[in-house]
């Protein structure tokens, strides 16, 4: 009898040790959640060689350059359009001159392939907002300058992606229009950014049309984003992408240890207020309040920057912001936003409040004033660099998927997705879908649609319960190249 109950326990032993090795040895089959086993870990994209290109061609020199001359307009407020006892070289009037010539610069170079263009109207008297006095009291003419890159593509072509800066300037006082206002910061430096973008990508040649734009009237109240977004809703642009740099100088100020020079921030927009209610309710029932396409927008600045910044020999770091602005201010993608376009702020990481909208002068030893001094031109290179990079993939890509849904029809475990094609690209495509976990707000986990194949075309039954994870379908050209991700929304059909 003992002979039999040792060999038994040693038999056992031996089947607990093989289960032990199993699981060592496959952790695929063993302690793997749904979401895990049905997809990949989401790992950097591969890179783009006319993308890698580009990005070596942006020049911290010709950035400085322009800042430069920026801030020699000494005053560029808005309102300075309508002094007359300016000097023909200061005003906001003479800045924006001084942009499109240097639009038509880059348009000479490439052989005229930019469409350059003012984007003029007149602001009319306002009231005050917040309880502030009004920032315009007569009509005020604005220029918003534009240079377009037109696609190479007809279909693609239709697709458009936006970068803008603010070129407008302001003092201490808002309505003062001829004290120094430098702006060497603020937003000079995002002005250059966009202006570096079209020096660059108009030597290359892209499917989608990129759009550059220099914007006034942002310290007075958005009133150029406004204008120029509102049009672009009017004329039906296919805009799926605004890119906003306002305040990304990097700020140098002598003994601050807390500013970062490998990040920056990016802000966009949560629900709409001015969404139907039925769709706020819906968002916030289901927790999707940040799958927005602003969001989602967000979502790829932070792909990109990992494919062509975060590894290189100066690392840099896009940071998402879950809100859509800092607080008690406000910016140009606010407007893009309103009319239901995809956009996002940049930012620098700590910003130094005594150098923005400040009178210049220097007070019991501290300096005060937007100041060429404190801005880093290598910090708004990267910033550059990324934009460009965002801009370019953007472009390369086929767009987003529309009508994306979730099929909510029954009670299952299984994720039955549903959508339909891009609009305007006619090139072999793809899907991917994406997923995370509710409480992590970067993707995690990535699968090829024709893995987990629908009943129809462009469908997908995911062994991943819904209720665990966010959901993103994202379409992508034959080289691989994808387009940010779509959230689906609840959908009842069969």
């Amino acid at each position: 009898m003992k002979r039999f109950y040792f060999a038994l326990f040693a038999m056992i032993a031996v089947m607990l040790a093989g289960s032990a090795r199993a699981q060592k040895t496959n952790p695929s089959t063993a302690n793997r959640l749904d979401y895990q086993r049905a997809g990949a870990p989401l790992g950097t994209e591969p890179a783009d060689r006319q993308i890698l290109a580009a990005l070596k061609s942006v020049s911290a020199e010709k950035i400085k350059a322009n800042i430069v001359r920026l801030v020699s307009f000494n005053n560029r407020s808005t309102i300075s359009s309508t002094e007359t006892d300016l000097k023909p070289s200061a005003g906001v009037l003479a800045a924006a001159d001084w942009i499109k010539s240097q639009f038509e610069e880059y348009s000479k170079a490439c052989g005229g392939c930019l469409e350059v263009q003012f984007d003029e109207f007149v602001e009319q008297p306002q009231a005050g907002f917040n309880n502030s006095r009004p920032r315009i009291v007569k009509p005020t003419p604005l220029r918003n300058v534009v240079a377009i890159l037109r696609g190479s593509d007809p279909a693609s072509a239709k697709r458009m992606y936006l970068i803008t800066g603010h070129y407008d300037t302001r003092e201490t006082d808002v309505m003062n229009t001829h004290d120094f206002a430098p702006g060497a910061n603020d937003d000079s430096s995002g002005t250059a950014v966009s202006m570096e973008a079209a020096r660059v990508l108009s030597q290359y040649k892209f499917p989608a049309t990129l759009v550059f734009v220099a914007v006034a009237g942002e310290e007075q109240g958005l009133n150029g984003s406004r204008h120029l977004a509102q049009r672009a809703q009017k004329e039906g642009w296919q805009l799926e992408g605004v890119l906003n740099n306002d305040i990304v100088g990097g700020d140098t100020t002598p003994g601050d240890t807390l500013q970062s020079k490998q990040r920056i921030r990016v802000f966009s927009q949560g629900i709409l207020p001015s969404s139907p209610i039925e769709q706020i309710r819906q968002a916030l029932s289901t927790g999707s309040e940040n799958e927005t396409p602003s969001r989602q927008l967000a979502r790829e600045v932070l792909a990109v920057n990992r494919t062509y910044l975060a590894g290189s020999h100066a690392p840099f770091q896009a940071v998402m912001e879950l809100r859509l602005d800092r607080f008690l201010r406000g910016g140009d993608h606010k407007s893009f936003s309103d009319e239901g376009f995809p956009a996002v702020r940049f930012t620098e990481w700590r910003e130094n409040f005594d150098h923005q909208h400040q009178h210049v002068r220097t007070e019991d030893g501290k300096e005060y004033g937007d100041l060429l001094k404190f801005d880093d031109f290598n910090y708004i290179a990267q910033t550059a660099r990324l934009n460009i990079a965002t801009l370019a993939t953007l472009a390369l890509s086929p767009g987003v998927p529309q009508q994306v849904r979730v099929l909510t029809t029954n009670l299952d475990n299984d994720t039955l997705l549903k959508w339909e094609s891009p609009k305007n690209f006619s090139g072999e495509l793809s899907y991917q879908i994406v997923w995370r976990e509710t409480a992590v707000n970067n993707w995690q986990y990535a699968a090829d649609a024709k893995s987990f194949p629908g009943q129809v075309p462009n469908s997908v039954r995911l062994p991943v319960s819904k209720d665990n994870v966010f959901f993103g379908v994202r379409a992508c050209t034959s080289k691989g190249i994808c387009s940010q991700a779509v959230a689906p929304v609840l959908s009842r059909e069969k």
